[in-house]
């Protein structure tokens, strides 16, 4: 009997929550007319893109995110496709984490459809974890919406909380206990873990690693070589349930891309579209405080799938035109007679703005001036109400995306700047 009041004593640290088919399941909370019928979200209404979201009524009929439009159709006949709504999408995150909000306090937004919160004290204990488990389920459903569905997941944590709120969907609710651990894993896929994809799991194939049971029945020191680092060491404390400090992730990229519709699939329309991401991803690098090294540009094509990319030296900047023109300097190498499809920017290797000096160069200090004035003009009248005439052909060509794992702020929109009574 002793043994065993030890053993319920173990804590439970974290509660994970990840909302299921995320973008689909919004639309078909704001759209009851959806509800029950397979529904596919796509970037764009063209049969040459993607579903970005599949509702569980879709994916009963194998279309999943990736699955181009056309093979969705054949795979679901009556799969009803919409158009992504970003800004619906991040202001219904804001009622989800306020309503976890309302039961714990959210302690790190992982993605657009993922959260967690630690646990402390006697919420730790199993039956205390497991009913604000159940309440966070029942403040979502009654704060967000009756049709949004999640998976929490519980467990000493917050990596094995995660992999519990994967273990069952949709609406799951899953208790990896401490006690439990390897053994509860061992019905899992390597790649069902957070942070083994495609090459993880081809280096753990090639070192003889084909099952979760043969993972963890490896030394810690085995793991570290075979992860060449200390994440090994990591993982062996992770997948027996150790509450290891996580340390702070940098961030390595800002980036956006843009699937052109059939109107901008021109040298003009391309050009301006490129301008337009530059245009963006510039933004959001001075928001995040941040000047950037290198910028990536490339086009992806139609037919034969090639790709054009070109990486470009920036010497720590972080405004616009530096970056446009950076841009044009590298526009005449594309390959022409070719089909675009899809293009993208990247700024890479960036550091905190705060750790440069500032620019010396009169010139330079301007460019920084100019930047600074556009976007507090955009935040106070609505994104794109000012932008460079270089992006006049697509200044909505690349509407607000939404990665799962950056959240940017909604966009508002535009303001008139004609003053009250001004005739038009």
């Amino acid at each position: 009997m002793l043994f065993f009041s030890i053993v319920d004593s173990l804590p439970l640290n974290w509660l994970f929550v990840d909302m299921n088919s995320y973008f689909a399941s919004v639309e078909q909370e704001l759209r009851p007319e959806l509800r029950g019928l397979p529904v596919g979200v796509v970037p764009v209404m063209a049969e040459s893109t993607c579903c970005i979201a599949a509702s569980y009524e879709a994916k009963a009929f194998g279309v999943t995110t990736g699955t181009r439009v056309s093979a969705a159709r054949e795979m679901c006949p009556g799969i009803v496709l919409v158009e992504s709504r970003p800004v619906e999408y991040i202001e219904m995150h804001g009622k989800i984490r306020a309503a976890v909000d309302s039961v714990l306090p959210v302690h790190r937004v992982d993605s657009i459809d993922e959260m967690s919160c630690r646990l402390t004290g006697r919420q730790t204990e199993h039956d205390k974890a497991v009913a604000l488990g159940r309440k966070v389920k029942d403040a979502i459903r009654e704060q967000a919406g009756e049709y949004l569905k999640c998976s929490v997941g519980i467990a000493p944590n917050r990596f094995l909380a995660k992999v519990a709120s994967d273990m069952q969907k949709p609406d799951g609710f899953v208790v990896i206990k401490k006690e439990e651990l390897p053994e509860r894993l061992y019905t899992l896929s390597l790649t069902d873990f957070p942070g083994i994809g495609r090459r993880m799991y081809a280096r753990l194939r090639a070192n003889g690693i084909g099952t979760v049971e043969e993972l963890c029945g490896l030394s810690e020191s085995r793991m570290g070589r075979i992860w060449e680092s200390v994440v090994g060491k990591r993982w062996y404390a992770l997948l027996r349930g150790e509450d290891i400090h996580e340390p702070e992730t940098e961030r390595k990229s800002v980036s956006h891309s843009h699937v052109l519709p059939p109107t901008q699939r021109t040298d003009e329309g391309v050009r301006a579209v490129f301008v337009n991401l530059i245009h963006k991803a510039a933004f959001r690098l001075r928001r995040l405080g941040c000047l950037t090294r290198k910028m990536t540009v490339g086009i992806d094509y139609f037919g034969d799938y090639q790709s054009w990319r070109k990486s470009i030296g920036i010497d720590l900047k972080n405004d616009t035109q530096t970056m446009i023109e950076a841009f044009m300097g590298v526009w005449n190498d594309r390959p022409r007679k070719r089909r675009p499809l899809r293009v993208s920017v990247a700024f890479i290797d960036l550091v905190p703005a705060g750790e440069s000096t500032l620019p010396l160069l009169p010139e330079e200090r301007k460019r920084d001036d100019v930047a600074a004035a556009l976007d507090s003009i955009n935040d106070k009248f609505g994104t794109n109400s000012i932008y460079y005439g270089s992006m006049h052909s697509a200044p909505d060509a690349a509407p607000l995306r939404i990665s799962f794992t950056s959240i940017p702020d909604v966009i508002k929109p535009k303001k008139s700047l004609r003053t009250p009574g001004e005739k038009k």
